[in-house]
């Protein structure tokens, strides 16, 4: 498993890498052995006005998903004790997923599981409704004004430049993100 430490606007000292690993990475190895990679990214906000300015980011790679955390504190030290529980979380979540889906013909039984298992599985979504649409070509440009004329925050296109389909988005900072395959 690969481990990477990243920083951002902030210099990290020995004590910060060595309680990440010992509160992050241990506890990760602890409840999936799966995991291909763990990235932990450090950044300090340059705003005054934000009190819990120094933010964690944990991205972890498995095969089949990504899980990934955010969590800010006054110190990186209170943001990681924050953002434990956050990943412990999302890891139970994804490995009760991977179990439902290995046992697709249980259906009962799996349902009875989880409710009587002292972990809250109410918060595992479904898909509920499925739309079909035509997708048109057309620049990010147009689609970002088809997705403020339809009032959505994403909107899926093929754009006409490079003949792909690709998801612009609209960001916490009320900027737009484009989502576009590699290939």
């Amino acid at each position: 498993m690969d481990y990477i430490l990243k920083s951002r606007n902030v210099e990290l000292n020995g004590k910060i890498k060595e309680y990440a690993q010992k509160k992050i990475k241990s506890r990760i190895e602890k409840f999936d052995d799966k995991v291909i990679k763990i990235e932990i990214e450090f950044s300090v906000e340059k705003n005054p006005s934000i009190n819990l300015n120094n933010k964690v980011v944990v991205t972890i790679f498995t095969p089949r998903a990504v899980i990934r955390a955010v969590e800010s504190g006054v110190d990186f030290f209170e943001a990681i004790d924050r953002i434990n529980p956050k990943i412990e979380r999302q890891i139970k979540k994804y490995k009760s997923k991977m179990i439902q889906k290995g046992r697709k013909g249980a259906g009962v039984e799996t349902k009875i599981e989880a409710q009587n298992s002292d972990e809250n599985f109410e918060d595992i979504k479904k898909i509920v409704k499925t739309k079909k649409f035509e997708i048109k070509p057309m620049t990010p440009e147009e689609a970002s004004l088809q997705m403020e004329l339809i009032g959505h925050d994403f909107y899926v296109f093929v754009n006409a430049e490079t003949g792909k389909t690709a998801v612009l988005y609209k960001r916490k900072d009320e900027n737009y993100g484009l989502i576009e395959p590699q290939n």
